[in-house]
């Protein structure tokens, strides 16, 4: 046994939708007691720090309509079943940058929001980057704009809560803490 771990007795799924399902589970507590616990499944993200050859970084500014307001963020996006998660690194950094990179590091992976959902974020970085003729066309409802900021210019985006998302702010201190550009 798990510690603290909760026996599922039943689970009803409420919602399937393209990015996330939406379940109801009952439980059995560690203390014998019952309680309810809504999940959201997710299958997986991926996100890129992109390092331009000038030491700046590339970031992708876009509307977030649960937040009704637009952030500035390192280019990501949700795995497809079964993808392979540099695979999509690769595919989201080329969407939503018009850049490709045949070099990605792995850099950590990290749960969102572990509370109630499942979403696994998988954080690579390049410097290795090569401007794209002829870029693959992005999602039809996803409309972008691409900024490069130094990283001293992203600190102070994210003092002002321009970039305000777990992931970018985890980049941001990532190239601090190495000193990296």
């Amino acid at each position: 046994m798990k510690k603290f771990e909760e026996k599922t007795t039943t689970s009803e799924k409420i919602f399937s939708g393209n990015i996330i399902d939406l379940q109801v589970d009952d439980v059995i507590l560690p203390n014998g007691r019952t309680s309810k616990r809504e999940l959201i499944k997710h299958p997986g993200a991926v996100a890129v720090i992109p390092i331009t050859k000038d030491n700046k970084i590339l970031f992708v500014e876009q509307y977030r309509k649960p937040l009704e307001k637009s952030l500035i963020e390192i280019p990501a996006g949700k795995l497809d079943k079964n993808e392979n998660p540099i695979a999509a690194a690769v595919r989201e950094l080329e969407e939503e940058t018009g850049y490709t990179t045949n070099d990605l590091s792995f850099v950590t992976s990290f749960y969102t929001s572990p509370g109630f959902a499942n979403e696994l974020v998988h954080i690579y970085v390049t410097d290795q980057l090569v401007k794209m003729d002829n870029p693959p066309q992005g999602d039809d409802d996803e409309f972008i704009e691409v900024h490069e900021l130094t990283l001293e210019e992203a600190k102070q985006y994210v003092m002002d809560e321009r970039i305000h998302d777990a992931k970018t702010n985890y980049a941001i201190l990532y190239l601090h803490a190495l000193g990296r550009i």
